[in-house]
């Protein structure tokens, strides 16, 4: 506590709900408030700014980050209901204003109304409200005093003679409250927009979204036409898809220097028929084709083949280093055609794809499944029920209990990592006299819940998952990251997780069969191999020499994407300095830049010396690997490809070419605000899946439930602890030859034994 502050007993007049949750001191003559939560110390402003301090309103106070859901919520309650109080005195206020000035009166210079009656009968005033003396104003423009309107008494009408009624009421804060009137209106035409047209509620995330309605707030009273039908059908949209592309030509610029990935992005519709997305991935960012229709094409990797070449030849031989696709076995026979016909490019299986393959491979496992199962049991129940829901918040300080990751799988074992978060939590909630009041505890579902969270067994279960899957959902999203390219990162990702297993597990050869089979391709690829080389926070944390295979990855690139011999020896040559770390590449300044700077940057700022290797470093370091980044909404391409007029299908060709760009810009803005995710919005039911979703044939009646009731989410992240950067946490040092290696012939066969045993 600061020296020199006394605590202050509160009083009996204190009634205003905030005074339980602050404590007061008196520092001198000045008194000073502290929030109970989080130790926030106020030095003016009053008990109203410790509530807005609790409510998390914006004004003239921080949010405080501690405190309760419960608290807060009645924090913002008792501030609506000032707000509520402040308008009913307007209102009564105008009603007063307008008796004084009835329609077709006249006012002589002297202030001296002229009427039919010159005085005026004794006004009532209610007394739910009482008119502040501070907004009394008298004819001569000075404030009334405090004496001169008194305390109402119970019973008893306050009654003023016409000469002691003003002539105006002037409200202090009129224009506050006259601005969120206007937002109100404002905000329910906008709403009404979206659920009559039924536009996705997620709409509001885009960052056009405020600048158009910053645009038109900036008209004024000039007023705004909107365009029409038409307009947004013609001339609209070739406005729009011309200033997309123009956007897009700068991207293709850089690809020359830093070279691009095709990525091939395949999903099927609900009626069977099954898409291809074109997209291109360059540091700059990504850029979306075309969308074609494959499904007659399915089962003939030639015409496959051909599709894949005519859009490798639009992006240019010079220009790609690599198509990413799935490990569908079609696309593996048309990348195989594809690569043998330009020498220059590679075949890339998704690395996103192959570790989601991984964490499908462990839920198969019999005890992991299990576990699982009981997991969802939990968060089934508090889920579905409105006061359960709101209880686990209140405990867990607004962290959810769900974690929704990049895939279906990825959700599963992130949720078991946010349980074993917030075990302590959990524990608390059913152990309290709250939730043995509670009516749901009395239920089957209950008791089976607090059998589950009071369960060492389980949580020991829970916290073997974590430890086993931790580094692979590390790894996922290291490869989808919007923050930098991850080609040289991948393979560290995948030495780290296979060396964390080995550690934790002592069966750790079941797992890494699981991996070596999933990741075999991306293991052993050249790109990615060249990657982890060529990446100065992993090459240089290496003791000894580097592995003979990444050595020898590094020669398959230097022979497949440089094509002139002169220049293939200048870059073996320059290898050397880069070894011994010569020249600029020994500074201190470059040495502490390994762990600060982006390995492409790093090469761009200190390769100098060593222009060819820095040539192809850049190239090489500023690829993706993985599709998960490249995926948005798709209901505009399922309209294109559901229209058969040739117009109206190149009309919406566009209008998904200007959409998909626009969404992929939108991705890679670092700035942007991410809201607190509902794991039960609609939008996330095909991630989160059966962990929010009643099973079916349940008996369990869940009509009492009212989501009109359910505190929404807080997106609180202080519970769970500072995060830390994915890339950090891959650390130095590569000595286990054995990971390397993998698994070998003999010791695959038993670890599948072992998966199948399990």
């Amino acid at each position: 506590m600061a020296s020199g502050l006394e605590p202050v007993p509160l009083t009996s007049q204190k009634h205003d709900p905030a005074w339980k949750h602050c404590q007061m001191f008196k520092n001198g003559d000045r008194v000073q408030l502290k929030c109970l939560y989080c130790g926030k110390i106020f030095k003016g402003g009053g008990i109203h700014r410790i509530k807005e301090h609790l409510a998390g309103q914006k004004g003239n106070a921080s949010t405080c980050l501690r405190v309760q859901p419960d608290v807060r919520l009645l924090m913002q309650e008792s501030l609506n209901c000032a707000v509520a109080k402040k308008r009913k005195k307007q209102k009564i206020a105008d009603e007063i204003t307008s008796f004084n000035d009835p329609p077709g009166s006249e006012i002589d210079p002297f202030g001296n109304k002229c009427g039919l009656n010159t005085e005026v009968e004794l006004i009532a005033v209610p007394e739910a409200v009482e008119l502040d003396s501070t907004l009394l104003i008298n004819q001569e423009g000075e404030s009334t005093s405090n004496k001169g309107v008194g305390r109402k008494k119970k019973g008893r009408v306050r009654k003023a003679s016409r000469s002691s009624i003003p002539n105006a009421l002037v409200v202090n804060d009129n224009t506050l409250v006259s601005s969120k009137r206007t937002n109100n209106h404002a905000s329910m035409a906008i709403s009404r927009f979206f659920y009559d047209v039924g536009i996705p509620l997620d709409a509001v995330k885009s960052m056009y979204f405020q600048a158009m309605v910053d645009t038109i707030a900036s008209q004024g009273e000039a007023g705004v036409v909107a365009p029409t039908y038409h307009d947004l059908r013609s001339s609209m949209l070739k406005n729009v898809l011309q200033e997309v592309r123009n956007d897009i030509d700068q991207c293709v610029g850089t690809w020359g220097k830093s070279g691009c990935s095709v990525l091939v992005d395949e999903w099927v519709l609900e009626k069977g028929r099954t898409l291809v997305n074109f997209l291109v991935f360059c540091p700059e960012g990504m850029t979306f084709l075309r969308s074609v229709d494959i499904s007659d094409i399915l089962d003939s990797p030639d015409s496959l083949y051909e599709l894949l070449k005519g859009v490798v030849e639009e992006v240019g031989i010079r220009n790609v280093l690599q198509v990413v696709t799935n490990i569908e076995e079609r696309y593996v026979i048309a990348a195989k055609r594809l690569t043998d016909d330009f020498p220059t490019v590679f075949w890339t299986p998704c690395a996103a794809h192959c570790i989601d393959l991984i964490l499908e491979d462990f839920k198969k496992l019999e005890w992991i499944n299990v576990i699982i199962e009981q997991a969802k049991s939990i968060s089934r129940f508090i889920y579905n029920h409105s006061v359960v829901l709101n209880m686990m918040r209140r405990y867990t300080f607004g962290v959810d209990l769900v974690d929704i990751g990049a895939t279906r799988a990825a959700t599963d074992f992130t949720t078991i990592k946010r349980m074993v978060n917030i075990k302590h939590n959990l524990q608390s909630m059913v152990t309290s006299e709250e939730w043995m009041e509670c009516s749901y505890s009395k239920k089957s579902e209950g008791f089976a819940m607090l059998d589950l969270i009071s369960s060492q067994s389980f949580w020991s279960s829970c916290i073997l998952i974590f430890h086993l899957t931790d580094p692979l959902l590390r790894l996922l999203r290291l490869v989808g990251s919007e923050k930098r390219p991850a080609m040289g990162y991948v393979y560290a990702g995948i030495y780290r997780a296979k060396e964390l297993i080995k550690k934790d597990q002592k069966d750790y050869l079941v797992y890494w069969n699981i991996i070596d089979h999933r990741l075999g391709k991306l293991q052993h690829h050249p790109l990615l191999a060249a990657g982890f080389y060529l990446n100065p926070k992993f090459f240089y944390s290496i003791e000894g020499d580097i592995h003979h295979q990444i050595r020898s990855s590094v020669y398959d690139c230097i022979e497949k994407l440089v094509s002139d011999p002169k220049i293939q020896d200048k870059i073996v040559k320059e290898t050397t300095s880069y070894h011994n770390a010569v020249g600029d590449f020994g500074r201190k300044i470059a040495i502490r830049a390994r762990d600060a700077l982006p390995p492409d940057e790093w090469w761009s700022t200190y390769g100098g010396g060593c222009p060819n290797l820095a040539r192809l470093a850049i190239r090489i370091l500023s690829q993706t690997c993985s599709l998960i980044s490249c995926k948005t909404d798709r209901t505009t391409i399922q309209k294109m490809h559901d229209t058969k007029n040739c117009l109206e299908h190149q009309r919406l060709s566009d209008l998904v070419f200007v959409h998909y760009n626009s969404r992929l810009r939108q991705m890679v803005r670092k700035d942007r605000e991410q809201d607190a995710v509902d794991p039960i919005s609609f939008e996330n039911m095909g991630i989160v899946g059966d962990w929010v979703m009643v099973k079916e044939g349940c008996s369990e009646d869940f009509g009492s439930s009212n989501w009109m009731t359910v505190d929404p989410p807080m997106g609180n992240t202080m519970l769970l602890g500072p995060s830390t950067d994915d890339v950090e946490d891959l650390g130095a040092g590569f000595d286990d030859f054995e990971i390397f290696e993998g698994v070998k012939n003999g010791e695959e066969e038993n670890g599948e034994d072992n998966v199948v045993s399990q």
